[in-house]
């Protein structure tokens, strides 16, 4: 029975992480784009609609083309993933969904999940993504 309740601890934790940096994140694309690639792994991947892009200054150059945006999450999910898969490495998956309006145009609805690993720093640890798939759901009628 503890292990079960290790688990479910373990499944808490990760969804106050997800939350605390969900919220950063959108945050940080509807205001502080610029600064956006600093929650990034240096060898992160985006794919963006099946584009890929990797690299800090291949991800601060997308990002730059981006026009300003309205994000709007209406559902976060999130589990850990197994040591096992990671190498030891504490790692999430989180998955959200919203809408999202560039520029003042349309809202559009999308799905994006993140891999997110910690990385502990001098003050504390904190969440860089791994891995970051973005798509569009309405993509047809764009």
């Amino acid at each position: 029975m503890a292990l079960a309740m290790d688990f479910k601890t373990y499944v808490e934790q990760a969804c106050r992480a997800a939350e605390e940096f969900i919220n950063i994140y959108y945050e940080t694309m509807d205001k502080r784009r610029h600064t956006i690639v600093r929650m990034y792994l240096d060898k992160a991947t985006l794919i963006w609609n099946g584009n890929v892009v990797t690299g800090p200054e291949a991800l601060s150059n997308f990002f730059e083309t981006l026009p300003s945006s309205e994000f709007q999450i209406n559902m976060l999910d999130c589990q850990p993933v197994h040591e096992q898969a990671t190498q030891s490495q504490t790692t999430i998956l989180v998955v959200t969904s919203g809408t999202v309006k560039f520029d003042g145009n349309r809202k559009h609805f999308f799905n994006q999940n993140f891999l997110l690993t910690a990385h502990s720093t001098s003050n504390n640890a904190v969440w860089k993504i791994a891995s970051d798939c973005f798509r569009f759901q309405d993509w047809a009628s764009c």
